[in-house]
């Protein structure tokens, strides 16, 4: 049998925070995205959750069910593609203003930064 397992499934990681985070917040870290479920400084080892679903805060109208939830550099989610990340899939739907969806992180993923 291997030792050298770390996770068995790897969907809840620790990594370094890429800024300060509080526990619920978004975050991505490369190509992993999730959400923290503790505080952590810039640098310091976070835990994050890339399985689930959670309910965020998100920026823009969100029609239907199963549209994209995009992350922005600062860790804002909205449902603006251009200049930021795919961060996870809407399982609700809410009007344009800021508010409460439920969305379900992608985990990992390899991609860019949507039009850049």
């Amino acid at each position: 049998m291997a030792k050298n397992q770390r996770y068995t499934n790897a969907l809840h990681i620790a990594v370094p925070a890429p800024r300060d985070v509080k526990s619920g917040d978004a975050v991505r870290v490369g190509s992993i995205c999730g959400v923290a479920q503790i505080d952590a400084k810039s640098g310091e080892k976070v835990t994050l959750w890339l399985d689930g679903s959670w309910t965020l805060q998100v920026t823009g109208a969100l029609a239907t069910v199963g549209l994209p939830v995009y992350i922005t550099t600062a860790g804002a989610l909205n449902t603006t593609a251009t200049g930021n990340y795919l961060f996870g899939i809407a399982l609700g739907t809410k009007a344009a203003a800021a508010g409460p969806v439920e969305v379900a992180p992608i985990g990992y993923t390899t991609q860019t930064a949507v039009g850049a």
